[in-house]
């Protein structure tokens, strides 16, 4: 028996999206000392893998960056404010790809709450 895994829907990643502005909005230093950021991060990853596009590696790169230094228990101001700057830069370039309206909307709105994060902490 093979294990074969279903495509997410643009639902599930409507959603996945959803929960990132959500978190964003949040205090980021709590919340790397909770188990669901990490969770967060790992969706997002795995959604950005799912799209087996070449233009979203630095996002993949980057996302993987700020979760191995989350769960190294520190908070560099610096670092993760660079990191969600570029993030938020590049998650706004990236809505172009998505093919569901609803779906580059979030990815826009994700783009937007990176950079006001990033702001916060710088």
């Amino acid at each position: 028996m093979s294990f074969h895994k279903l495509p997410k829907d643009d639902t599930q990643h409507q959603n996945h999206l959803d929960g990132a502005i959500k978190l964003l909005g949040l205090d980021l230093q709590e919340e790397t000392e909770k188990a669901g950021l990490d969770n967060h991060l790992q969706r997002w990853i795995e959604d950005l893998k799912d799209e087996n596009n070449p233009e979203l590696h630095q996002l993949v790169i980057d996302l993987q960056e700020l979760k191995a230094h989350f769960n190294g228990g520190g908070f560099d101001k610096d670092l993760v404010g660079t990191l969600l700057a570029r993030l938020g830069e590049n998650t706004s370039k990236a809505a172009v790809f998505a093919e569901n309206p609803n779906t580059a909307e979030r990815i826009s709105k994700l783009g937007e709450s990176l950079t006001a994060a990033a702001g916060q902490l710088k």
